[in-house]
């Protein structure tokens, strides 16, 4: 499989720039994988697919305010800082992406907050574009994150193309994240309301939950044309024992098994063992999945409208079968379907 073949020309306008008013009236396209069928119904009407004792995966993961500005030393020039990951608890490392990078170099310190509250140090240049840094602070570790916290944004994906408002710290979130650690939100969860779920729960369909802390690697460019070579960047995540038995009984009773999120998809196949059964897990993931693929564990993915040449995509497609959601996808465009974290959904089923 190629990368060209997720080439599509997708027009600017229906990149989604803000969420539906409310989170379960967005659009939803449901496809038929076994016909080819494509329906065109409203996020709340998801559940008349689903049965009693079905089961939902959710990921819990949620979102922390990962976008800083800080400026240099002696410079003063504007440096936007993406924290991806807390390295040591201690001596408070963080690997980060800066922009301009060819402006910062090892040694370099780096100002946050009106009265510089919070400084960093760069220590080492992973690549490019990364790097680490040790902030410098005197205070509790729980200080030093609420500090940290409260001058940093909402990491509103860059095809958002508007400023960060107050209302995308609730909204670039799901209603049921737990564990803090994502720079970006799982979309296909946004689009689940209280209301929504309590429906689920009075029709008797189940759900359960994992955690994958979503990476910029969902959305970094790939370099090359046989996506055989392609490394996904490494996720942390965790499947709890509830979860795996959850699964694991689903599957003994021949229950529907909805993957919400190409991230849940992908964990359960990362931890998936013999007979389509699942197992608990707490670690890393760098799976990778493109067509063809065979999956063993969901039958049925909810997921958004994924941009070209993306990664999402490419899971989408092995799931749903490439020339059945490339054609979705036409259709999705003509129809003036919302693209993006903020877009509107489809149910492969």
């Amino acid at each position: 499989m190629k990368l060209s073949k997720f080439k599509f020309k997708l027009p600017d306008e229906l990149i989604a720039q803000y969420p539906t008013e409310h989170r379960d009236e967005s659009r939803l396209m449901v496809l038929h994988r076994k016909t080819g069928e494509i329906e065109h119904r409203t996020f709340k009407e998801v559940i008349e697919y689903f049965n009693e004792n079905d089961l939902f995966i959710f990921n819990d993961t949620k979102v922390f305010p990962a976008r800083l500005y800080g400026n240099k030393e002696k410079t003063g020039a504007q440096i936007e800082v993406f924290l991806l990951r807390e390295l040591n608890h201690e001596m408070r490392l963080w690997d980060v992406l800066v922009e301009p990078a060819r402006k910062i170099r090892i040694g370099n310190k780096l100002y946050f907050g009106d009265d510089d509250s919070i400084v960093a140090e760069v220590i080492d240049n992973t690549t490019s574009r990364g790097r680490t840094l040790r902030f410098l602070f005197d205070g509790t570790h729980e200080e030093f994150r609420k500090g940290l916290y409260t001058l940093g944004e909402t990491p509103l994906p860059r095809n958002i193309t508007r400023d960060v408002e107050p209302d995308d710290e609730y909204r670039f979130q799901t209603i049921f994240a737990k564990h803090e650690g994502a720079v970006s939100a799982p979309a296909a969860g946004m689009h689940f309301s209280r209301e929504l779920l309590k429906r689920m729960e009075i029709k008797g369909i189940h759900a359960s939950t994992i955690t994958s802390h979503m990476s910029l690697g969902n959305f970094r460019e790939i370099d090359v044309e046989d996506l055989t070579k392609h490394k996904m960047d490494s996720e942390q995540m965790l499947v709890p024992s509830e979860t795996a038995q959850m699964v694991n009984k689903a599957h003994d009773d021949n229950s529907s098994i909805c993957a919400v999120g190409v991230t849940v998809m992908r964990a359960l196949e990362t931890v998936v063992g013999t007979e389509g059964k699942i197992k608990p897990y707490e670690g890393w993931t760098n799976k990778f999945i493109f067509p063809p693929y065979d999956f063993t564990v969901a039958n049925s993915m909810i997921t958004n409208f994924h941009l070209p040449y993306s990664t999402l995509l490419m899971l989408t497609t092995a799931f749903g079968d490439y020339d059945m959601v490339m054609n979705a996808y036409d259709i999705a465009i003509k129809e003036k379907y919302r693209f993006g974290v903020y877009g509107d959904a489809m149910l492969i089923i």
